[in-house]
C-alpha cells in the first residue's frame, strides 16, 4: 500500500468525494485507511467504569484505499504514487505527476 499515515490525500469517490484530509491510520490487510474527517460514523455507548457518562460518540471509520489519492505537496494536485530503489537500496515514494519525492510525514 503506497499510502502512509500522516499523508494528505483527497477522495476521489464516494459521499465525501472532492474533500481533502489527514491519513489518520491505516490497515493494508483490509486496504483500507482512516482520514480526518471523511466517513464520520455516530456510536451509542452505555455508561461504564471507564466511561461514566455513555452517550454518542462521533468516530471515522476506515474507507477503501482506491477511493483516495494522495496530495503532491509540491504542487497540490492529487497524483499516483510509484516506489523508487535508490542506489543505497532505500526506497522513496514518487509523485508521477511531478517526479518529485513524496517526504514522509
Amino acid at each position: 500500500m503506497k499510502i502512509r499515515k500522516g499523508d494528505r490525500v483527497k477522495v476521489i469517490s464516494g459521499n465525501h468525494r472532492g474533500q481533502e484530509g489527514t491519513v489518520l491510520r491505516v490497515e493494508p490487510d483490509k486496504n483500507r485507511v482512516v482520514v480526518q474527517g471523511i466517513n464520520e460514523r455516530k456510536r451509542h455507548r452505555k455508561p461504564s467504569q471507564v466511561d461514566p457518562e455513555g452517550g454518542i460518540v462521533s468516530f471515522e471509520a476506515p474507507i477503501h484505499a482506491s477511493n483516495v489519492m494522495v496530495i503532491d505537496p509540491s504542487t497540490g494536485e492529487p497524483t499516483r504514487v510509484r516506489a523508487q530503489v535508490n542506489q543505497d537500496g532505500s526506497k522513496d515514494r514518487v509523485s508521477v505527476r511531478s517526479g518529485k519525492v513524496i517526504p514522509r510525514a
